[in-house]
Formats: structure tokens, sequence, C-alpha cells
């Protein structure tokens, strides 16, 4: 395999970005980055640190962040598995990246900035879900937000209503493939339902 092992390389094989590409970029909330970002639920969030790199994705049923100011964005822990993959990262590494989604949207809003993670009260509060707090919240110092071309998520056929998850592998079988049958199976996802209503928050 002939691999490109340099910058220049790389870049005479590609050309030139756009223009466009590059002027859209901000370094901090706009009044329409800002409605855009507020409209997602859903967003994707990379890190890295020194056993390699971790992309997980956060979800709320409103805004998925909340805007401290116009240069700094939370994001809530809210109760997952306790791998806690990110968390180590940024702890140690606070380089972060997050990629916004709306569903109906072709269009993505990438925001590359640098995180660090609290457990403040007070901050913490501010996400109250009915009595329920996230564990901890990431606020991200932004370094630039940026919307982002539409051809993946077109080419993928993304909101198209299509259904491909028939025929997928479930969280019990595949956790029984990796114990060898010793945990998950048929019992695990049959549970996994109601286990995960009574615990969204």
């Amino acid at each position: 395999m002939d691999y490109i092992n340099s910058i220049d390389d790389l870049e005479t094989h590609y050309g030139q970005p756009a223009a466009p590409s590059l002027r859209k970029v901000a370094r901090r909330m706009t009044p329409l980055y800002r409605k855009w970002i507020m409209a997602s639920r859903l967003c994707m969030l990379t890190t890295v640190g020194p056993e390699g790199t971790d992309d997980t994705p956060r979800g709320d049923d409103g805004p998925v962040v909340l805007e401290l100011d116009p240069g700094t964005l939370a994001l809530p822990d809210w109760r997952g598995n306790n791998r806690l993959d990110s968390l180590r990262n940024i702890v140690r590494d606070g380089r972060v990246s997050l990629m916004f989604l709306v569903q109906g949207s072709n269009n993505v809003v990438r925001v590359n900035g640098r995180a660090r993670v609290t457990a403040e009260d007070e901050l913490r509060a501010r996400f109250d879900k009915k009595g329920k707090l996230p564990a901890t919240v990431t606020v991200i110092a932004i370094d630039e937000i940026y919307i982002q071309c539409a051809r993946a998520l077109m080419r993928a056929g993304t909101w198209s209503g299509q259904d491909d998850s028939e025929g997928l592998p479930r969280t019990g079988e595949i956790l029984a493939e990796q114990t060898d049958g010793e945990e998950g199976g048929q019992p695990y996802d049959d549970a996994w339902g109601a286990r995960a209503a009574a615990t969204m928050w």
C-alpha cells in the first residue's frame, strides 16, 4: 500500500480548500450558530488521551448543551455505563470536538475547543431533571465553530426514514459473545428497555 506521508503531498493531492469553507468559521457563538446548536438534541463528543481517541454520543430531550457565555458551552454527563473514557481523556488532555446534529438536517455544526470537567453543585443544578442532576458537567472553551458540508449525510440518506436496524445484533448478544455466554444474552436484552427507562437521568 502506498501511503501519503507528508502534508505537502496531501495538499497537492487534494488542492486548496474553497474560500467559503474557511470563511464560515467563528471563534465564539453567533446568533445563527447559537440558533443551530440550541436546536440540537444530539452531539458526538470526541476526545484524545494517552490510550488513544474516544468518540461518544451525548443526547438530551432539549438542547444538548447550555451556553454559559458566547465563548463557553456546558455539556452535562448524564447516567451511563461509568466507563468514563471521555472524561478520563479530558482530565488528562482537554482537546475536544463536538459534532451537533439536528434531526432532518443534512448539515452538522462542529465545535473544536478545550474542556474541563467539574462536579460543582451550582452548575450541575442548572440541568435539574425533576430532582436528578448530572454527575458532572464538561465545560468547553470554544476555539472554533463551523457548519459542515451536507454531502456525507446526503450520501447516507440519514433522514430518509429507512430502517436498517432489522437483524442487527443486540447488546446482550454482543455481551454474550465477548464473555463466552457468561453474561448478556436474551435476558439482558429483554430487560434493557425497562431498565433504561428507569435510569434515563
